[in-house]
């Protein structure tokens, strides 16, 4: 028996218990998880390259942001991108947009 917590890979609960060889529960949302199965995050751009955390991408394509009246534009460059879990897994921050996640769909690398 492991007394090791776990991070819970689906709402970060830091409480992730070991319940048998190969799995793991989280309290809060009852997701259960086999941790040898976890593997380092991939992201690959719109051309097939690895994305990295801290790498630096641009747009290419418009995209339109909810709640600004300007959508970001074609060309734009993000610096210092970090790679996350989920749809949007670009966390960035853009120059007169603020913090916002992106699709690696929509960005190649700089």
């Amino acid at each position: 028996m492991s007394n090791e917590l776990k991070k819970c890979p689906q709402c970060d609960c830091p409480y992730g218990y070991y319940m048998s060889e190969t799995s793991y529960v989280c309290p809060d949302c009852n997701h259960d998880w086999n941790p040898v199965e976890e593997g380092p995050l991939i992201v690959k751009d719109a051309n097939g390259n690895i994305l990295q955390d801290g790498d630096s991408v641009v747009l290419i394509k418009t995209l339109k942001v909810k709640g600004a009246q300007d959508p970001v534009k074609i060309g734009t460059k993000v610096k210092k991108i970090r790679l996350v879990e989920g749809d949007h897994n670009i966390a960035c921050k853009i120059e007169g947009f603020g913090a916002m996640g992106l699709k690696s769909e929509f960005v190649k690398k700089a």
